[in-house]
């Protein structure tokens, strides 16, 4: 993969993961913070972003989402779970809730 194929791929993923975040604090705030791990005035803040400011802020060469897995015993928890397929979404929350948490780079790229 050519390295700017690569950039413009983070980027794209950039912008749709800002404009998913602005959709689900949209549609359920409180739900949508849980699920970040967002505070209300970061919620606010993104909330508020036009689609130019998400576009600029997309615009680096970072990721501005991550796993929130620390450990790979935590990922193989999730994919190698047991447990009967009614609770696997439950669990699969629970797990996640105790992971990581999201964080959004503050450096924009070059």
């Amino acid at each position: 993969m050519a390295p700017n194929s690569l950039l413009d791929d983070i980027q794209d993923l950039n912008l749709s993961y800002l404009l998913l975040v602005q959709r689900l604090l949209n549609e359920d705030r409180e739900s949508a913070m849980f699920r970040l791990d967002m505070n209300a005035d970061l919620a606010d803040t993104i909330i508020r972003l036009s689609i130019k400011q998400l576009t600029q802020l997309s615009r680096t060469n970072q990721l501005l989402c991550n796993l929130r897995f620390t450990d790979a015993e935590q990922l193989n928890m999730l994919v190698r779970n047991p447990r009967a397929q009614g609770l696997e979404q439950t669990h699969a929350s629970l797990l996640m809730a105790g992971a990581g948490r999201v964080q959004f780079s503050s450096r924009q790229g070059s």
